[in-house]
């Protein structure tokens, strides 16, 4: 008869072995074992009128861009917006896009990981003027956050949420 210890080192061993071939083999927590399924935004395309303010505004945000010849890409985390160039969007041969889209056609709401104060002070420091806020608004991640909209130079609405801890 097995003695209580070895009985544990057997059952502990195995357990961890279990465990590790769920991490690697990819068990319940690998998203490429899921089921297939849209996951989140990768990126947002917009067309873009006031080319020199917009780039400038959403610089003054802290956004790094991305300058081409059709589109400029904004980005903030892992994600983008792309802004189509006038000489892009007004084309004819321009099909990659919503019949309908021209400024302002954005309504954007993006997740601020900071203070109300730190963000007021850096939409101040952008020239963007508050609309409306803070108000109490239900957000992406089902539940409750702080927003303060405001617009950019093409006249898109933009919404910064405040989460709580």
């Amino acid at each position: 008869m097995e003695s209580n210890r070895r009985i544990f080192i057997k059952r502990t061993i195995g357990a961890g072995a279990s465990v590790a071939a769920l991490q690697v083999g990819g068990g319940a927590s690998d998203a490429r074992a899921q089921t297939p399924g849209v996951r989140g935004f990768d990126h947002v395309a917009l067309p873009m009128q006031n080319v020199d303010a917009m780039l400038a505004f959403y610089r003054s945000l802290g956004m790094p861009i991305t300058e081409g010849a059709q589109l400029c890409s904004v980005h903030f985390g892992t994600q983008m917006i792309n802004f189509h160039r006038p000489s892009l969007w007004q084309s004819g041969t321009f099909t990659l896009r919503a019949p309908a889209a021209t400024p302002p056609c954005g309504d954007l709401c993006f997740v601020w990981d900071g203070t109300p104060d730190a963000l007021k002070a850096m939409l101040d420091k952008a020239g963007a003027k508050i609309e409306i806020g803070p108000v109490n608004r239900q957000g992406g991640r089902r539940t409750t956050g702080s927003s303060l909209y405001t617009r950019d130079p093409d006249n898109n609405l933009l919404e910064f949420i405040i989460y709580g801890s």
